[in-house]
């Protein structure tokens, strides 16, 4: 089911598997995503890469992420846009930003606890019953459900993984960069641009990455960048000049030695091989 609200608010949530996947659009302009797999066996492609997830995982998609379904075995999606909630406005009710999204290069997956999974499908539960409200409550009662779901999405995704056993400071501190990475990194490609915008030294902040068992916050802002240039050249005919100025390339022979030492292939030959 759908809300649309009377200000551009988008919120969406669906059951989606094996006989109704091909129905729904994998993308929504300016939405972002939380895909809660069911089962095993899932098969979708997210920036030109296949992925496969099992039962109890979510992951999270920003609106800038292109995906394509393969095989949905069961799965609940749900999408929203900003007008409805800006996780980035409101981080500090939700404190996903950095987290679920808006973060490095690799895409967040949660693993949903059996502890915790009574008390996620609760609150998803509750949210798809309040897609079948209409009165004045509604956009507030939807908007109460998917902090919960965040909330909690953020907590297990904390407790797993590199971000287990690092204090609260550090943690701030990790997703703080990374979403000040996505933010600035068509125009800023060194850690003292990132470190000076947190008030930080750059040593402090490659101590503290190699202490919690991050990659180098410089190869941090290398896969933002190569991600955006992998996408710009898998799904749109720009010149490979055009997208070497967008990502932040004076030129396209600095831009090219930066794609072929990253990704071993220089640009052109990566749009040749991954060309259907």
């Amino acid at each position: 089911m759908i809300y649309r609200g009377k200000q551009n608010e988008y919120f969406e949530l669906q059951d989606v598997d094996t006989k109704n996947h091909r129905s729904f659009l994998p993308n929504v302009s300016g939405a972002l995503q939380l895909l809660w797999f069911l089962s095993d066996g899932n098969a979708i492609t997210i920036d030109g890469i296949p992925h496969t997830f099992r039962a109890n995982q979510i992951i999270s998609l920003s609106q800038f992420h292109r995906v394509e379904y393969g095989t949905i075995t069961s799965m609940k999606m749900l999408r929203f846009n900003a007008e409805f909630y800006c996780v980035i406005n409101h981080d500090s009710e939700v404190g996903c930003k950095g987290v679920l999204y808006y973060t490095r290069a690799k895409i967040p997956v949660v693993h949903v606890e059996p502890a915790e999974l009574e008390l996620m499908k609760g609150a998803w539960d509750v949210a798809d019953m309040e897609l079948e409200q209409r009165d004045s409550l509604q956009l507030e009662m939807l908007q109460m459900q998917l902090k919960r779901i965040l909330i909690l999405s953020t907590r297990l995704y904390k407790r797993q993984g590199i971000l287990a056993g690092i204090s609260d400071g550090q943690h701030d501190l990790v997703r703080e960069f990374h979403f000040l990475v996505n933010e600035h990194f068509r125009q800023q490609h060194s850690v003292a641009f990132y470190a000076g915008a947190l008030n930080k030294a750059p040593k402090t902040i490659s101590n503290m990455f190699r202490k919690i068992g991050e990659k180098p916050p410089l190869q941090a802002i290398h896969d933002r960048i190569l991600l955006e240039s992998k996408r710009l050249l898998f799904f749109t005919k720009k010149d490979v000049s055009e997208i070497a100025y967008e990502v932040g390339f004076e030129n396209i022979q600095a831009f090219s030695r930066f794609f072929k030492n990253q990704e071993g292939v220089t640009p052109s030959d990566y749009r040749l091989e991954n060309r259907d």
